[in-house]
């Protein structure tokens, strides 16, 4: 995983800078989003590395898939690492990508994970909540799992707050080990 980011980071960052000269941050985040996915599929990982498959097919292939979903700096940017046998990093150029558009935006991307389903009003309150905490616009993800047993698990970034009460057991059997 960390070869990857490595490999993907300067794509990401060279990226980010066009966009960000074109005042194109969401265009450029939608064409990673939808050559993310292309490149994704199974049936196209197959293909990347396939000895079989020239770079000329995977490019047009690609391209293909992608449609009018990209400018002539996206076919540019596929051209690119087709040519430089990258294409199997775009998944991790536009993860890197957005988050140096969240940066850039100051927002942050929220999971919580609740044991029971939470209503809008209580979505929101935790959400203005964790924007004051973090001095950032929040985009809150919510999703269930009851295996939590009950109390919330909140992911910003490196940030983890872990107010459920599997984790409290987990933590108090930790302290009864010791």
């Amino acid at each position: 995983m960390a070869e990857l980011t490595t490999i993907a980071r300067p794509y990401a960052q060279a990226v980010f800078k066009l966009a960000g000269e074109k005042k194109r941050l969401k265009q450029w985040g939608e064409m990673l989003s939808l050559l993310a996915g292309i490149v994704s599929l199974p049936e196209v990982r197959a293909l990347i590395g396939n000895p079989k498959v020239s770079p000329q097919q995977l490019e047009d292939l690609i391209l293909s898939a992608a449609g009018k979903g990209l400018d002539e700096q996206g076919r540019n940017l596929v051209r690119l690492l087709v040519e430089n046998k990258r294409l199997g990093v775009l998944p991790e150029i536009a993860h890197i990508y957005d988050q140096l558009r969240a940066e850039a935006e100051s927002r942050v991307d929220v999971q919580l994970t609740s044991a029971f389903e939470l209503n809008r009003a209580q979505a929101d309150k935790i959400a203005k909540v964790l924007e004051k905490r973090l001095g950032k616009a929040v985009d809150l993800s919510v999703e269930v799992d009851e295996a939590l047993i009950g109390g919330v698990v909140i992911r910003a970034g490196d940030l983890v707050i872990d107010g459920s009460v599997a984790g409290e057991l987990n933590r108090l059997a930790s302290v009864l080990a010791q």
